[in-house]
């Protein structure tokens, strides 16, 4: 059983995202380990779990609501971006644009999926579970 999240677009691209934080992460030095590293993955994580969240059994304005959280998160991995670009952890810059062109793509696409959820009087929410509870 696929649940609804797994086939959104956004959700997808937020775990390619993800993957390229992770790869960035273990580009920083050990002393980042338990701060920047940490910091960073943990953002990362937090923008696929909020979509998920987000898109089951929600109303548009719920909905939208964990959306943007999915993008504060966004947001601060794209901070944490600049700071291991401001203090030269990474200094391969076509590695750092292409880290940073994936967050655009996806700020982009979770506006646009706020967007729409604004515009749109369906709710996007998941579909009735298939389990049975028989009581005796």
């Amino acid at each position: 059983m696929a649940f609804k999240f797994e086939q959104l677009d956004v959700w997808k691209l937020s775990l390619e995202y993800s993957d390229s934080i992770y790869d960035l992460a273990d580009k920083l030095p050990e002393k980042e380990k338990y701060n920047l590293s940490s910091q960073i993955v943990r953002a990362a994580t937090s923008i696929s779990l909020n979509i998920a969240e987000g898109s089951t059994g929600q109303s548009n304005p719920e909905q939208n609501r964990f959306l943007g959280l999915a993008l504060r998160s966004l947001i601060e991995t794209v901070a944490c971006q600049r700071m291991i670009t401001h203090r030269k952890y990474v200094i391969d810059k076509n590695y750092m644009e292409q880290v940073d062109l994936k967050a655009q793509e996806l700020a982009k696409r979770i506006s646009a999926f706020r967007k729409a959820l604004i515009q749109t009087s369906q709710n996007i929410s998941e579909d009735q579970s298939p389990y049975e509870t028989n009581e005796i």
